[in-house]
């Protein structure tokens, strides 16, 4: 079911991205630049490890599953959003598609521009793939946030579409690309928020997501 112009409550709590991406570009240009001319720098992440051993497979983008129930389509989605591959041809564009493909046609829109939020940008993706790099989420915990309750609470008739909620994804990012001869390794925790529709029988739609580490608690 789609209900138009009835989302402002999900739209507040997701907020702006356009100051995350800034700071995604400027982290992940951090992890993996290139060496210098004067010396090769340490990477600069914490927890990073080293090994010889170089990944063979690449990575295809994957279709959210469809679903009815929430938390098994909310975990879906985390892995498609931190799932990508610079090693696959097309850009961060393929895998930025799943995820608009399993959206709420109204809140179509938002939702790229919230999935933008947590990809590279096309010339950093360039210059990450000098390196291969590939990122993949492990996820430990999906659950429904305390303040959904008050969100419910507060929201007029109608205002929610039919079947909406909210599922706090806790996982660790990793990442791993390849400088020389040596693969590189970093982990990070990462936290956020994905709104789901799940009306009854029907498949689960994707209305948005929060900003990262920036979750409804």
């Amino acid at each position: 079911m789609h209900v138009p112009h009835r989302r402002r409550p999900i739209i507040a709590i997701a907020g702006s991205t356009i100051a995350l991406l800034m700071l995604t570009a400027i982290g992940v240009y951090g992890l993996f630049r290139g060496p210098s001319p004067a010396a090769r720098p340490a990477p600069a992440a914490n927890n990073g490890s080293f090994s010889s051993t170089v990944p063979d497979r690449v990575d295809q983008p994957q279709p959210v599953a469809v679903t009815s129930d929430p938390k098994l389509f909310a975990r879906s989605v985390a892995r498609a959003l931190f799932t990508w591959d610079t090693r696959h041809e097309g850009g961060p564009g393929p895998w930025a598609q799943v995820l608009v493909d399993a959206a709420d046609v109204d809140e179509a829109a938002a939702v790229a521009s919230d999935v933008r939020g947590f990809l590279p940008g096309v010339e950093m993706w360039q210059r990450l793939g000098t390196y291969g790099t590939r990122q993949w989420l492990e996820l430990r915990s999906v659950a429904v946030p305390d303040a959904w309750s008050t969100a419910l609470e507060q929201a007029a008739p109608g205002q929610l579409p039919r079947g909406a909620t909210a599922l706090k994804v806790v996982g660790t990012r990793h990442r791993a690309g390849t400088w020389d001869t040596e693969l590189v390794r970093t982990d990070r925790s990462v936290s956020f928020t994905i709104f789901v529709a799940c009306p009854g029988v029907d498949p689960c739609v994707l209305l948005r997501l929060s900003q990262l580490d920036r979750p409804l608690e």
